[in-house]
């Protein structure tokens, strides 16, 4: 149904794949990462969903005195072979927009692989190894992608809206996975520069997209140092993050409080 998207024009694009992010996510990480992205291969919009059909207009969120429409923008810039999709959650006929995202993706632009987003809230210290975490839909494209030191993610519950997608595409045949950075979860309400991080250097290899990281190592660097600020202001903090680093489980208040002294600390700058 044509009249479900509208497109601004016609890329010219070169047997592409598709990332696809939504804009809730732990961190804002899907939405930093397609932001970060569409401003290095310089990405414009060619292609939108119409909003009608998806979400209710009858009220528009607010958050931060800022009200937040819906979106569901298709981009492409000085790359080629990357279509990028940047979309909110839909409220309505969600398998119908699934298949609304394909249906541009592969009949208009000829897409080969998909690449989803989302961050996962692990009990971990921000100091501790990280990991990108993988649902793939093909163990084809699985083995295909064996050397970029992804790990298999185990998980038992209600899928996200990226696993629907994945299923969604494998029913079309189309190779996909759902790329799961861990963000610690007391940095889940706030920027995490370094799970951000982690994910473009594997699009950067993966595309050889030749990204100069200066400024997203300058976030990191920041966001290090200012955990390590408040580590030495508060030796409470320091005790909590310390019993995460040795593998140690908090109780639940222990973990509220945690989260309260961190998102309140790094959205202040002093």
């Amino acid at each position: 149904m044509t009249d479900l998207f509208r497109f601004y024009r016609q890329p010219e694009l070169q047997n592409p794949s598709l990332i696809v992010g939504f804009s809730e996510d732990a961190g804002e990480l899907a939405p930093k990462v397609i932001d970060y992205l569409n401003e290095k291969i310089k990405g414009e919009s060619f292609c939108e969903i119409e909003p009608s059909e998806f979400f209710s207009l009858g009220g528009v969120a607010i958050e931060n005195d800022v009200a937040q429409f819906p979106e569901g923008k298709f981009y492409c810039g000085e790359r080629k072979d990357l279509v990028i999709f940047k979309g909110s959650e839909p409220r309505l006929e969600r398998y119908q927009f699934l298949q609304t995202v394909l249906d541009v993706a592969v009949h208009h632009c000829k897409i080969k692989e998909l690449y989803t987003i989302s961050g996962t809230i692990s009990s971990i210290a921000h100091t501790t190894p990280r990991s990108i975490l993988t649902v793939f839909n093909q163990p084809e494209f699985q083995e295909k992608l064996r050397g970029y030191g992804l790990e298999d993610m185990n998980w038992e519950g209600w899928p996200a809206l990226n696993s629907f997608l994945l299923w969604v595409a494998e029913r079309r045949n189309i190779p996909g996975v759902s790329l799961w950075p861990v963000i610690p979860f007391y940095l889940a309400a706030v920027d995490d520069s370094k799970a951000q991080k982690m994910v473009l250097e594997f699009l950067d290899r993966r595309f050889g997209l030749g990204i100069d990281f200066s400024d997203i190592n300058e976030a990191v660097a920041e966001q290090n140092e200012r955990m390590a600020q408040l580590r030495t202001r508060s030796p409470e903090v320091d005790n909590y993050i310390q019993k995460l680093e040795s593998n140690l489980t908090l109780t639940q208040e222990e973990n509220e409080k945690l989260v309260r002294e961190v998102e309140g600390f790094l959205r202040r700058k002093d």
